[in-house]
């Protein structure tokens, strides 16, 4: 065991490689190509255009979903060193956790959601699931990346056990699989996807801060009685006090980011020491996560979402562009389910199956790749009154 790796860290060496073997990469270990292969996967790109809260085209400066994984990676590599866990596993579990986002962020899952109620349902972690598994083509001897099984199991795994999930219709797809090769559904995941996931948690609370100042949804003040950013900011406020609004936020949402990652850091460690973890067989045996934030942690963090939830989330512009964006998709899919020779060749023969569900899983696919910008223009070009040929 290697002196800077903990023993309950995964090691790729140990890996229990893919379900398509293949030989092994002179320059990377197992879990850095996984990590490349996301890198380089179409999914991934089209991150660069899907967004969470607001659409692609309102702004340069709000995040996406390219901006967003990255930034979970970054984190997700910063609790991997500390803790002395494998930093390409975490980093690959982070950047492939939102390839199956719809367009339009949560208004687009829902809106796909509520159109596949009749045909298996739509799920964004199953969807990620089916990309990496499935969807991307892009090797002649198998469909999908044909990632490492650690790897899968924390892109499926990530947020605990999933043995709840599976009688849900969505979830077939990874019963199915798990039953081909068995991902121990009923178990934890790695530590390093843990970390993974809550990276994902410490970087949406943090940019959603910065980005709905940034929209002019609430102002800095109105976040001062908020718990964590409010003592944040006054802390800033008096280290700087010349400083103006736009340093202030950057200064609180950096110092914020910090303060999260170690309250992990030092709850992570207490769990491991509590309940005895010595190997990643004893991480997966566990009888709760171990990469989590403290109880007071927990507290805070549930009143600032709160906070966002109704400043923010449901602020009446986003619920415009909520509504807009489920009238566009769900426009888009009926039309394509009714005519699915306007699809593109190589999605409409998939879409003319006779079985009605996949059918319909093979318009919700096509969907749910594209990116905010392709799916305005896609429903512009197919229900404006514009009659010249497309070509």
């Amino acid at each position: 065991m290697s002196a800077q790796r903990a023993p309950y860290a995964e090691a790729p060496d140990q890996s229990r490689g893919r379900l398509f073997p293949e030989t092994a990469s002179r320059t990377r270990n197992a879990f850095a190509r996984d990590r490349d292969r996301i890198i380089h996967c179409t999914a991934f790109r089209r991150l660069k255009e899907k967004t969470q809260v607001f659409v692609a085209h309102e702004g340069d400066h709000y995040r996406t979903r390219l901006t967003h994984s990255l930034e979970v990676a970054q984190i997700a590599r910063s609790i991997a060193h500390a803790l002395k866990l494998d930093q390409d596993l975490a980093e690959t579990v982070a950047l492939a956790h939102d390839l199956g986002h719809p367009p339009f962020g949560h208004a687009g899952e829902d809106e796909l959601e509520l159109c596949m109620t009749a045909h298996g349902g739509f799920d964004h972690n199953v969807q990620t699931f089916r990309v990496v598994t499935k969807l991307e083509e892009r090797y002649p001897a198998f469909d999908g990346l044909n990632l490492s099984w650690e790897t899968i199991e924390g892109v499926v795994k990530h947020n605990g056990p999933v043995t709840d999930q599976l009688h849900k219709p969505s979830w077939r797809a990874i019963a199915d699989y798990g039953a081909e090769w068995d991902l121990r559904l009923d178990s934890f995941a790695s530590l390093e996807a843990q970390a993974a996931a809550i990276a994902d948690d410490i970087a949406y609370n943090n940019h959603d801060v910065d980005d709905g100042v940034q929209a002019g949804l609430f102002r800095l003040d109105d976040l001062n009685d908020v718990p964590l950013i409010g003592p944040i900011l006054h802390g800033t406020r008096k280290d700087w006090p010349d400083l103006d609004n736009r340093m202030i936020r950057l200064e609180a949402v950096r110092r914020m980011i910090g303060a999260m990652i170690d309250d992990v850091l030092a709850e992570t460690e207490r769990r491991i020491a509590e309940d005895g973890i010595r190997t990643a067989e004893d991480v997966r045996a566990a009888s709760r996560t171990l990469v989590q934030f403290s109880g007071p942690m927990m507290e805070d963090l549930g009143r600032l979402r709160a906070f966002l939830y109704e400043r923010m989330y449901r602020h009446y512009r986003v619920n415009r562009t909520r509504s807009q964006a489920k009238r566009i998709l769900s426009e888009m899919f009926a039309l394509f389910m009714r005519e699915p020779d306007v699809l593109p060749p190589e999605w409409s023969g998939k879409a003319k199956s006779e079985d009605p569900d996949r059918r319909a899983r093979a318009v919700c696919d096509y969907i749910a790749g594209m990116t905010d910008r392709y799916a305005i223009e896609e429903h512009r070009k197919l229900f404006s009154l514009d009659l010249q040929l497309d070509l």
